[in-house]
């Protein structure tokens, strides 16, 4: 039985919304126990959202991160920039994970705040990658890169009214 055209591209299309939606859920296993247990013992800035708003929030984004990625891989066959396009995505999407390990598994505020810059960098460079093979797959990253902005500047800000240069904290 021969899968229809159709079909095929909505199951790649789910493939690539799936991906960012595990790696979210993969977070959440080291985020959900650490928020009563320590992340809410933290000072935090007078602009910090309240803990619900940011399940929601990153679960749009990773679907706009698929939808984007999705876009990217549409053009393999006729752009040859999609390969490393798709790499620097996977990149971002690893240190994506990552930051949820470092500061909530690890509790460690400053590497958060470190692998948070880096992945600044990726997701930056991941958009002008994207943007360069489709202005619509860049142009849905947007959100995502004003969140972590805000996300990095949050971190900092909580990197300075807890013990300054912090590492790790039981």
């Amino acid at each position: 039985m021969q899968i229809s055209s159709r079909l095929k591209t909505l199951l790649t299309l789910a493939g690539f919304v799936l991906l960012p939606l595990l790696v979210g859920a993969i977070g959440a296993f080291f985020t959900t126990p650490a928020i009563p247990i320590w992340f809410a013992t933290l000072t935090k800035p007078w602009f910090a959202p309240p803990n619900w708003l940011f399940a929601p929030a990153w679960t749009v984004l990773y679907f706009l991160m698929g939808a984007a990625s999705f876009l990217i891989y549409q053009k393999r066959e006729i752009d040859p920039r999609v390969d490393g396009a798709l790499k620097v995505y996977g990149l971002q999407l690893f240190l994506n994970l990552l930051w949820s390990v470092i500061f909530f598994g690890f509790r460690s505020i400053i590497g958060g705040f470190i692998a948070i810059v880096l992945l600044w960098v990726l997701i930056v460079v991941t958009i002008w990658r994207f943007h360069r093979i489709s202005p619509t797959a860049g142009m849905l990253l947007v959100p995502y890169i004003a969140w972590v902005t805000f996300a990095a500047v949050l971190n900092f800000g909580i990197l300075q009214l807890n013990v300054p240069f912090m590492i790790m904290t039981k």
